[in-house]
């Protein structure tokens, strides 16, 4: 007994410890930020210019909210099909209804799904990375600038842990997108429904850590592993920026545990 209460005062005080630093995570990513309710607790480098990978689909998912309807009829060009990297295989002229798409793009990580979006709003990539920075500099995201849509390593595509949290902020505002990315997989067909596609959504906190609903993964060579997370419990909302991490989801769950455990009033 003597030594079973001897190692929970042991955990409670290495965790109070840990919670009281600002960076109690060195190891886990070249930079992260963790916020709980909507106030920054504990950060590493949240400044640091790092590609972004796949986290990059956060902002075109934002002007895909704010520019365009769920039930907008989307066909598929050939520039989207020719999309390098993770793919779900679309075909050109196929069509789609908008939500489907950006599932597609939110869960799977679909470079054809996200060119997609982009051709839709503003009938071409270029003009919508166009786009994607005037927003982001409208959004304050001083430290961010985008040179493609779904976050391929290119000369000059970076961003930080701090502008991306204002990102997933905006984000947050839109319960549809959270409907989505809380979607453990989904199956989407053409509107003719010759063709159906499986979608398995890549961040493997959702349905196996309570409370997570979102928001995105990524990853590149260059970017590493990268992740923003999203997760609601007892009231308080944690979210995670991560980027070019190690261990990720093992290290999220730490984090995340750690910053609800800090949530509570001391006893």
């Amino acid at each position: 007994m003597r030594k079973l209460l001897f190692l929970g005062l042991w955990l409670f005080a290495n965790t109070t410890l840990a919670a009281a630093q600002p960076d109690p995570f060195p190891q886990v990513a070249s930079s992260y930020l963790v916020e709980l309710n909507g106030e920054a607790i504990w950060a590493k480098q949240p400044q640091r210019r790092l590609p972004p990978a796949s986290l990059t689909k956060l902002m075109t998912a934002l002007l895909v909210l704010e520019l365009a309807q769920p039930e907008d009829e989307v066909t598929l060009q050939a520039t989207a099909t020719h999309e390098t990297g993770t793919r779900i295989g679309l075909k050109p002229g196929e069509r789609f209804r908008l939500q489907d798409l950006l599932a597609a793009t939110m869960l799977h990580s679909a470079n054809d799904a996200c060119h997609a979006l982009a051709d839709h709003v503003d009938g071409n990539e270029t003009a919508f990375v166009a786009r994607m920075n005037r927003r982001a500099q409208a959004l304050g995201m001083q430290h961010t600038h985008f040179t493609n849509a779904c976050g391929h390593d290119q000369d000059g595509h970076y961003s930080t842990a701090h502008d991306l949290s204002l990102l997933a902020h905006t984000l947050l505002k839109y319960p549809s997108l959270l409907e989505i990315t809380a979607l453990k997989n989904l199956q989407i067909a053409t509107l003719d429904g010759q063709h159906r596609y499986t979608l398995e959504n890549k961040n493997a906190l959702i349905g196996r850590y309570d409370g997570a609903l979102g928001l995105k993964t990524g990853f590149t060579a260059k970017a590493g592993k990268c992740l923003v997370a999203y997760a609601k419990r007892d009231g308080h909302e944690v979210l995670l920026v991560m980027l070019h991490g190690e261990d990720r989801w093992w290290d999220a769950v730490d984090i995340l545990d750690l910053a609800f455990d800090h949530a509570r009033p001391a006893p």
